[in-house]
């Protein structure tokens, strides 16, 4: 299981910009290595959590640089916030790829 979560992580940082459709292909890889509808669920939860925390980290980071010197706290702030959004919606798609891509390889 932690190899299709290291596989969905990887692939995740590499789709992650396609608006759905790349969550749910790490989560049906992440799910295919981990072989089962239960084990692919939960690696495709972790590679989407995963995933989901480092764009909210670099959310982040840009948000703080682009707000300038007295905006600095409010762009870290906006970058979090944004970072929390992306992880429940990225995690759950992964999620439900590593389902469909558990059951698939079953």
């Amino acid at each position: 299981m932690a190899l299709g979560a290291l596989a969905g992580f990887a692939l995740l940082v590499l789709l992650g910009w396609v608006p759905v459709l790349g969550p749910i292909a790490a989560g049906v890889v992440a799910g295919a290595i981990a072989r089962g509808a239960l084990r692919g669920l939960l690696a495709g939860l972790l590679a989407g959590t995963l995933g989901a925390l480092l764009l909210g980290a670099v959310l982040a980071l840009v948000g703080g640089l682009l707000a300038g010197l007295l905006g600095a706290l409010l762009g870290w702030l906006v970058g979090l916030g944004l970072g929390l959004v992306a992880l429940v919606g990225v995690a759950l798609l992964t999620a439900l790829g590593g389902l469909i891509g558990g059951a698939l390889r079953g």
